[in-house]
């Protein structure tokens, strides 16, 4: 992306919110803060056309122009995730309608339906004449389609275009009855013409109905991008061109399968946990995003030849933190101010999982519309302000780690994900309402990062050879090459972790029959014949301490040792957690959610059976300790998110101050470290 190899420091700019003289003082403020990188365009498409074919770009001409003389790179967005109001007002069949039929009108972004023919024409419209004006620009370094694709819809186009994704997936109704189990309350299908989107219903909904169309939504989305990027490309190969993937479960996007068709997997993070969580959920983004850059396209910028097989260490992944908040954390119904050098501790802990820099959302705070109290890094106060000093501190701090991308993360734990599990895991037919797949994800990821292990996040079918941990958190759909995958991790010595509800369906959400966990009972050495979900304020006890909460079960054992039972109640005795020797390795099952403490002893005892150390085994708690290294050079990276110093035993050179670490490094109170290790 910087052709100089800085890692990159900035964030989306909006110069069509202020006046020209703005610009100049924009630029010299960006200078200050080694800000190298800028989004502009994101949500200018009424600017840039205010009347259709007529076209506006004088003013993003001399912004471009002035970021370029001042050294600032661009990448530069298509505005198609906010059409005009001419478009609405032409095209009214091309705002989004509910699922409950009600029609979406214009006055907010993302008023669009991606599955509407005039939409898709004239996002390329705008996307091409921005090619064909901008591709050999200078300050040019990346295009940035559209802003967080996630936008669904029910309207008729939706209908049709679903209909015609369902014949490509399914071939004939034949196959389509069997997938959505159609003969349950009389849902067969003789017609194509019968089948639609899954609008607002009397009561539950198909689960393979409601599932494929998450994974339509994925595709139509997808396809929407595409079709932005050739137009791109065609006008200039040279520049690489992403989109900002969008967090959340209610994203109908499959992050890791789109990851082919990006250049550069970007990703915006903006996590809502006020106390220690929010790093937990740094430490989890990140992961994520590398998991899914694994799957990217290659240095070369072809697409990978095979999505469902990820890059190897001769093209490391490469990601970016393309959005964050610099000075707040949205938590529910207020936003959280960050406390003082928590912007640089989130970024740096972006940096040392992968991350090409770290970005914000956004450089000027706006002095109206929706967003105007969102974070900026000048803002309302101006540069006169903690906010705006410490970015420069942090454009500083960048500027120094440019070294660290020449090494690639070290983990030694695999954890399974896969959205289509977390989607079918939220429909309402379930057992609980407290079923989370991103939840289960997050509470396994937790306890590893905890207990200090680096963890790679993997996909059904991913290469295995170099982890000996496997951590599957309710991954409920299992296809058959999914279990075959898990299987022979195992029989080839490697360990597994199961959490409940993993491969009890198919990747239909038909249900395994026989026994739960269908897909791995007999690798458990287990038989799970009765569910007992839990109540959202209800615990269960396990013996030897902790407790388990949202989910219990009637564990038969077929060969698995108890580790902890249940304690009181119905399961009184009966095993909560249980281990099992398989192979030539050993697999563990988790029959409840145990606390933050007692998944944290699990994971650290399945860890240590399986030969697996910390990243850092004498950094006391709250310390962060994450390694990048290649064969020559090793850098650690320490984040102290504590009140209080920590010593931490080290060898080596702290990159951000110069001074060697002979023995030990002090981090002061939220304070960081890099240290070059000297070679063993």
């Amino acid at each position: 992306m910087l052709r100089d190899g800085r890692l990159c420091h900035g964030g989306d700019y909006n110069p069509e919110q202020w006046p020209a003289a703005t610009w100049r003082e924009d630029v010299d403020l960006m200078r200050r803060a080694r800000v190298n990188l800028v989004t502009v365009g994101v949500f200018a498409w009424s600017r840039l056309e205010p009347a259709p074919g007529r076209y506006d770009f004088g003013w993003l001409d001399e912004v471009l122009d002035l970021l370029h003389d001042g050294g600032i790179r661009v990448a530069l967005a298509t505005p198609t995730a906010s059409p005009p109001p001419w478009f609405s007002l032409a095209h009214p069949d091309a705002l989004p309608v509910t699922a409950d039929g009600v029609r979406l009108h214009h006055g907010s972004r993302d008023t669009y339906c991606a599955a509407a023919p005039a939409y898709r024409a004239a996002a390329r419209g705008i996307a091409a004449t921005l090619a064909a004006r901008y591709a050999h620009h200078p300050a040019v370094a990346l295009w940035h389609v559209h802003n967080e694709y996630g936008t669904t819809c029910h309207c008729p186009h939706t209908e049709a275009a679903f209909r015609r994704w369902l014949i490509d997936r399914h071939g004939d109704l034949d196959t389509l009855n069997a997938a959505w189990a159609t003969s349950f309350w009389s849902q067969h299908y003789a017609d194509w013409a019968y089948v639609s989107t899954p609008r607002a219903t009397q009561y539950l909904g198909n689960p393979g109905q409601l599932l494929d169309f998450r994974r339509f939504w994925s595709d139509t989305l997808l396809a929407a991008y595409v079709e932005q990027r050739d137009l791109l490309k065609a006008a200039n190969p040279a520049i690489p061109v992403t989109t900002n993937y969008v967090l959340g479960d209610w994203v109908p996007v499959d992050h890791a399968r789109w990851a082919a068709e990006v250049d550069v997997v970007a990703v915006d993070h903006y996590p809502w946990a006020v106390d220690g969580g929010a790093e937990e959920q740094t430490a989890l983004a990140a992961d994520l995003a590398r998991g899914w850059a694994r799957h990217g396209r290659r240095r070369t910028g072809g697409p990978h030849p095979n999505p469902a097989t990820p890059q190897r260490a001769d093209a490391p992944a490469t990601w970016l933190l393309m959005e964050s908040a610099a000075s707040q954390i949205h938590t529910t119904g207020r936003s959280h101010t960050k406390e003082p050098g928590r912007m640089a501790r989130h970024s740096l802990s972006h940096v040392a999982r992968g991350s090409r820099g770290a970005m914000f959302f956004q450089w000027r705070a706006p002095a109206g519309g929706a967003e105007r109290f969102h974070s900026a890094l000048v803002p309302h106060t101006g540069a006169d302000s903690r906010v705006f000093r410490e970015s420069v501190q942090l454009g500083e701090t960048l500027d120094r780690l440019a070294e660290v991308t020449a090494g690639e993360v070290a983990a030694s734990v695999a954890l399974a994900w896969d959205a289509a599990s977390g989607w079918a895991l939220r429909h309402p037919g379930m057992p609980s309402e407290l079923l989370d797949g991103q939840a289960e994800v997050a509470a396994a990821h937790r306890a590893l990062w905890r207990a200090g292990y680096g963890c790679d996040v993997v996909l059904p079918g991913d290469p295995l050879d170099r982890y000996r941990l496997l951590v599957l958190p309710a991954l409920y759909l299992a296809s058959d090459a999914t279990a075959d995958w898990v299987r022979a991790h195992v029989e080839a010595g490697g360990h597994l972790l199961v959490s409940y509800l993993s491969g009890v369906a198919d990747p239909h959400a038909r249900i395994r029959l026989g026994g739960y966990p269908g897909a791995y009972r007999d690798l458990l050495g287990l038989r799970v014949e009765e569910f007992h979900p839990l109540a959202a304020d209800e615990q269960v006890l396990l013996s030897g301490g902790g407790t388990g909460r949202i989910w219990s079960e009637t564990v038969h054992p077929c060969g698995a040792e108890t580790v902890c039972a249940y304690v009181g109640g119905v399961l009184d005795g009966r095993p909560a957690v249980t281990r099992h020797r398989a192979g030539a390795g050993t697999t563990w099952y988790l029959s409840t959610r145990p606390d933050d403490g007692t998944y944290r002893r699990l994971v650290t005892e399945a860890a240590r059976a399986a030969g697996v150390q910390p990243v850092c085994p004498d950094a006391p708690p709250g310390v962060e300790a994450v390694r990048r290294a290649n064969p020559e050079t090793s850098w650690l990276f320490l984040l102290n998110h504590t009140d209080r110093p920590q010593r931490v035993p080290v060898e080596g050179v702290d990159l951000l101050t110069g001074v060697p670490a002979d023995g030990a490094v002090t981090l002061p109170a939220g304070g960081t470290a890099v240290i070059r290790e000297h070679p063993r």
